[in-house]
C-alpha cells in the first residue's frame, strides 16, 4: 500500500515500537477456542482492532486470509486500514486458536535480519552516485512532490560528499493518487537518466528546488525548462516523455517498493536497514555502523 509523506491517524497502529500482545475474545463471538476457522479469525481480528484503536465506520479495515507463519502455532495476517485517501498496512500474528494477536517484528536470531530487504532491491539501471562495488549502499525511495523528500534531499547533498565510499541509489516512488504532478516529474527525471545519465542528479535537485513553484497545470512546462537547463535536447526529451517504455523503470520501482511494503516517503535502506522519513542523524548512525562492520569482514 502507498500513502502520504508522514504517518497520520494510524501512527498508533503501524509505528508501535514495542511488541503488542492482545487477546482476541473468540468466545465472545460464540466460537470456542481451538475450533476457530480462518474466516472467523479474520472477522474477530477486525472487530477487535476496531475496538482497540477506535476505528469507526470511516475506517476501512481489511484482514487478509491467515497464512502459515514462521512462529509455531501462529498464522500471519496482513491488516490494511484506509481512511479517506490515506492507508497503512502491517503484518500481525494470530494464534491458530484465534485468541492471541501479536503486533511486532518476529526475528530469527540465526539469520541476517536485513538480507530479505536486500534481495528485493534491484540496483541495476537505477541512477546512483558512488562506487558500483561499494560495501555500503543507500537506496532512497522518494516522491518529488513530497515536502519531506525535499528536506531529505537537501540533507543528502551535505551527506553524500562526506561518504565518497558509499553508493547512493535513487528510486522512483511517486504517490500519484494524492500528488497531482509527481508522475510527470518522475517521468521527466527518468527521461533525463535515459538520455543523459550524468544529468539525472541535476534534474533531480532542480525539481526539488522548485517544488513549491510546480503545479499540476504548469508541471509539463516546468519539467521542459528544468531538463533544457541540463543540456538535454528538447525534441529527444519530448519523444521520451511520450514513449510507453519510459515508464517501465518507474513501474518497476513502484512494484519493488510495494514488495518492500513501503508506506511512507521518503524511505531509505542502508544495506537493507530501513529508515522511514530519512532522518539524517539515523542515516549517519547506520552509515558509520555499516562502514565499520565492512572493515571487519
Amino acid at each position: 500500500m502507498r500513502r502520504a509523506c508522514l504517518p497520520f491517524a494510524l501512527t498508533k497502529f503501524v509505528c508501535a515500537s514495542l511488541l503488542l500482545l492482545l487477546t482476541v475474545t473468540a468466545a465472545a463471538q460464540g466460537t470456542p477456542p481451538g475450533s476457530t476457522s480462518k474466516a472467523e479469525i479474520q472477522k474477530n481480528v477486525e472487530v477487535f482492532l476496531r475496538k482497540v484503536f477506535a476505528w469507526g465506520p470511516s475506517f476501512q479495515v481489511k484482514v487478509g486470509e491467515p497464512a502459515p507463519a514462521s512462529v509455531p502455532g501462529f498464522y500471519q495476517v496482513l491488516v490494511e486500514v484506509t481512511v479517506g485517501s490515506e492507508s497503512d498496512s502491517t503484518v500481525m500474528y494470530i494464534s491458530k486458536d484465534g485468541r492471541h494477536l501479536i503486533r511486532g517484528d518476529v526475528l530469527d536470531t540465526t539469520e541476517d535480519p536485513f538480507a530479505d530487504n536486500r534481495r528485493k532491491i534491484t540496483l541495476d539501471g537505477s541512477p546512483s552516485i558512488g562506487p558500483a562495488d561499494a560495501s555500503v549502499v543507500v537506496v532512497e525511495f522518494s516522491d518529488f512532490q513530497c515536502p519531506h523528500c525535499r528536506q531529505l534531499d537537501q540533507a543528502l547533498r551535505q551527506v553524500r560528499p562526506q561518504y565518497p565510499q558509499v553508493r547512493f541509489v535513487s528510486k522512483h516512488f511517486p504517490l500519484g493518487q494524492i500528488h497531482s504532478w509527481a508522475d510527470t516529474a518522475h517521468l521527466a527525471a527518468e527521461c533525463a537518466h535515459r538520455l543523459k545519465p550524468d544529468a539525472y542528479w541535476t534534474v533531480h535537485s532542480s525539481i526539488f528546488d522548485q517544488q513549491e513553484q510546480i503545479t499540476a497545470e504548469n508541471a509539463w512546462q516546468k519539467m521542459l525548462d528544468i531538463v533544457a537547463g541540463s543540456g538535454i535536447d528538447g525534441g529527444s526529451y519530448k519523444a521520451c516523455m511520450t514513449a510507453p517504455e519510459s515508464k517501465e523503470h518507474i513501474v518497476r520501482d513502484l512494484k519493488e517498493g510495494q514488495l518492500l511494503r513501503i508506506a511512507n516517503t521518503p524511505t531509505l535502506f542502508v544495506n537493507g536497514r530501513r529508515i522511514v522519513g530519512g532522518d539524517p542523524r539515523t542515516l549517519r548512525q547506520y552509515l558509520e555502523y555499516e562502514l565499520a562492520a565492512a572493515k571487519l569482514r
